[in-house]
């Protein structure tokens, strides 16, 4: 067994690196702050055949209780840099799509405010191609650097096949950074556009309490996955520690910070069978860590 470079840590608890709170130990854990150190911990994984999960600001994730044998990456230093590049924004994959929002609404650039409302990194927005209050990554990414432990590649929306909430990119891939094609526009604006999705964001969805964002993905464009749950009497259905949001039905929430990945996927079970009584068979967005599966998959 070839050595681990020196910044990777071993047996680190994935529940403190994730929204939800839930999960054991990562076998191995590192933080690059470099496209170096990126593309040297890639060959090593690769070398190695360890399993890898980059969890950027840890949404979106339910990791096992058992922990996952593998390596959980987190983007840092200059691979979660941003800049200005004309009206574009050129930043590293581990930057947090809110402090992109920021920035841009400082630098007077527009196209990129629905990112107020996804608490994510770049990285993980274009892989999944994120997206929230009819915009999404793919309509601002200009290209993308993928790195992987045998090579690397680049492109735009097309080169990734972005779709809804999807992409080509691999589990043996990292977007180490991208640039956002933006258009000029004026400050006051921009933030008055991103005051009100904040604002609607926090009517709309839990706040004050740990969840992994979004469970399912939307059935179609006419019918919600929170609609279609809320309809089902899910809201506020509880399993130990884990509670469908009385908020909104599309969400779950750790409750006094007590729930398990058990409980989060028994809740998840109980919602895809009462949608299928339905008519719909509902698949989830989050992300599986770990030894741990909602039945059906």
């Amino acid at each position: 067994m070839t050595e681990a470079p020196p910044f990777v840590e071993r047996d680190v608890p994935i529940a403190r690196l994730t929204t939800v709170g839930t999960g054991g130990p990562a076998a191995y854990f590192a933080r690059p702050e470099t496209t170096a150190q990126l593309r040297d911990l890639l060959r090593w994984r690769l070398a190695e055949g360890v399993e890898m999960a980059v969890i950027g600001l840890g949404s979106n994730l339910l990791a096992a209780d058992s922990g996952f044998d593998g390596l959980v990456v987190r983007l840092a230093g200059e691979l979660a840099a941003i800049d200005r590049d004309g009206d574009a924004i050129a930043c590293g994959g581990g930057a947090s799509l809110a402090a992109v929002v920021r920035r841009a609404t400082e630098w007077g650039l527009s196209g990129v405010e629905f990112g107020c409302a996804i608490p994510g990194t770049v990285g993980g927005a274009v892989r999944m191609n994120a997206g929230a209050y009819g915009g999404e990554m793919r309509d601002v990414l200009a290209e993308a650097l993928v790195l992987s432990g045998d090579g690397e590649r680049s492109g735009g929306a097309d080169d990734l096949a972005m779709r809804y909430r999807g992409s080509n990119v691999t589990t043996g891939e990292v977007v180490a950074a991208a640039r956002l094609s933006l258009t000029a526009g004026d400050s006051v604006a921009i933030a008055a556009t991103v005051r009100d999705m904040q604002r609607r964001r926090k009517e709309a969805q839990p706040s004050g309490v740990r969840t992994f964002g979004s469970v399912w993905k939307n059935p179609s464009d006419q019918l919600g996955a929170g609609q279609l749950l809320e309809r089902c009497g899910l809201k506020g259905y509880a399993i130990g520690g884990a509670r469908i949001s009385p908020v909104h039905a599309n969400f779950i929430e750790n409750v006094g910070g007590q729930a398990t990945s058990t409980d989060v996927i028994a809740l998840m079970a109980e919602a895809r069978r009462r949608a299928r009584k339905e008519g719909v068979d509902l698949e989830h967005e989050v992300q599986m860590l770990g030894p741990i599966a909602l039945p059906g998959d």
